[in-house]
């Protein structure tokens, strides 16, 4: 009887062991480019619905500080996986030639960079070259403002004088008439410029993508040591994720509650426009339908490194297939998201 019983107990724990295993969870730590705001669901959401968890992942979300934060942390080991402009891990890539854990792009989230020039209607600024002469105000670090010299190439602008100031400012700079237009997110500066009392319909906007420059906008990084060690953790993570965004762009006003979820103070019909600006502008955009969700040509991701290299002053010229792993990727048809327009 002793013998069957120990062998009931051995088989019991092997069994145990076996069930443990096969529904251990690979830990991913994910690291935003932003705050916990509206477009922050594309990530909450599959979190929240468990389409993480169901892919054997136990998945952490963390709010950050801005995409070059983003890409460091990514590169320190501290986050696998990050979400972040790809202009800004191509700088990292071009000024860190010899870094041992540069991150690579993975998937394309914003086909296009959200960057904007925004001004106010009575300046009188309605084209890009209304710009010539005029005073711009942006962070230094601000995506927009450090691209800008492509969008004056693109749009022949010449002299502009630039103001300096912290991003709470920028538009209350705008909105007191310090500066004549400014650069900045869409879908960040406009939500702004209206909760400092300017109405929507009083700002002209001149978006990147649609005067000249082509540059993607963020895109989903990782850490070499996942893609060489766990490549099915990243797959499964990207596959997730996909399925999360469909849900996201199906029903926004739904997928905001997830933010709301992670910080309570936000304001919830704000952050659904936002969330749905992006959408509309960076996300399921002509060229977004164009390439498919996701995916990139390699065409342009070349002409971007080669523009990021001379409007960032790299040390190196970026190398675009160093920057870019798209073998990860859900199939075509997991990856066919997007919304009719």
């Amino acid at each position: 009887m002793k013998k069957r019983t120990l062998l009931k107990t051995t088989l019991g724990l092997a069994g145990l062991m076996t069930f443990g295993l096969a529904n251990a969870q690979t830990a991913l730590k994910f690291q935003l480019d932003w705050r916990f705001e509206g477009p922050a669901a594309l990530f909450l959401t599959p979190l929240a619905k468990g389409y993480f968890k169901d892919a054997k992942l136990d998945v952490t979300v963390d709010a950050g500080n801005g995409s070059g934060g983003a890409v460091t942390r990514v590169a320190s080991g501290s986050y696998d996986i990050g979400f972040a402009d790809l202009a800004s891990l191509k700088e990292f890539h071009a000024n860190n030639p010899d870094a041992p854990n540069k991150p690579v792009a993975v998937m394309v989230v914003y086909n296009n960079t959200p960057a904007s020039v925004m001004s106010l209607k009575k300046t009188g600024i309605k084209t890009p070259t209304d710009l010539n002469g005029k005073k711009l105000g942006a962070p230094v670090f601000d995506a927009g403002r450090r691209a800008f010299p492509i969008f004056a190439k693109a749009n022949g602008i010449g002299n502009v004088q630039w103001t300096a100031m912290d991003p709470p400012l920028r538009e209350t700079m705008l909105a007191r008439g310090d500066v004549d237009a400014i650069t900045g997110f869409t879908f960040t500066s406009l939500l702004n410029l209206e909760a400092r009392g300017v109405k929507a319909e009083d700002v002209a906007i001149l978006p990147y993508a649609d005067n000249g420059v082509k540059m993607y906008g963020n895109v989903i990084i990782a850490t070499p040591k996942l893609i060489k060690e766990n490549p099915e953790a990243l797959k499964a993570f990207l596959k997730a994720f996909t399925k999360g965004a469909k849900d996201v762009m199906a029903n926004p006003a739904a997928a905001i509650n997830d933010v709301k979820a992670r910080d309570g103070i936000i304001n919830v019909a704000l952050e659904t426009r936002r969330l749905q600006l992006a959408i509309d502008t960076v996300i399921n955009s002509p060229d977004a339908r164009a390439e498919g969700f996701g995916q990139l040509k390699g065409p342009r991701l070349s002409l971007m490194a080669s523009q990021v290299s001379d409007a960032f002053g790299t040390k190196t010229r970026v190398n675009p297939d160093a920057v870019w792993n798209g073998s990860f990727l859900p199939s075509v048809a997991e990856l066919n998201v997007l919304p009719k327009r």
